[in-house]
């Protein structure tokens, strides 16, 4: 199946910067998931999510990732990243995140991301809220 932007309700664009490539010259294979990171934080404000990891409620924590590299980035170009609903179960939702060359118009990886409820005032991962589930993008 192939991706398109448009398969993503929530898309983000940055700039790519001189900064963000390394020695190979290309975009640094960590720079990806500090963009899925700044995408990921606009799908939970999107939904609704306090991200301000005060409330004693529950907040987010990411509990995995993984990232698919397809098509090196440079300089200048902008990475539109997208983020849609992979799965949902009891304890985590996943969601994956797609990072396309807005210069190439092709797409330049893709990445989960498993999110976990935590407690950040007992320390603990708790259920899915019924907030979140409702509110899942």
């Amino acid at each position: 199946m192939r991706l398109e932007i448009s398969d993503f309700p929530i898309q983000t664009k940055i700039p790519v910067q001189w900064g963000d490539m390394d020695a190979a010259k290309h975009v640094n294979n960590l720079i990806y998931l500090r963009w899925t990171e700044t995408a990921r934080i606009a799908y939970f404000q999107k939904m609704g999510m306090d991200v301000s990891f005060e409330s004693g409620e529950a907040g987010p924590i990411l509990g995995w990732q993984d990232c698919k590299y397809i098509f090196p980035m440079t300089f200048p170009d902008t990475a539109i990243v997208g983020v849609k609903l992979h799965e949902i179960l009891e304890d985590r939702f996943t969601v994956q995140c797609a990072v396309f060359s807005e210069k190439h118009k092709r797409i330049a990886a893709i990445a989960h991301n498993t999110i976990i409820p935590y407690n950040y005032k007992t320390l603990q991962k708790i259920n899915m809220p019924q907030l979140w589930i409702d509110r899942l993008i």
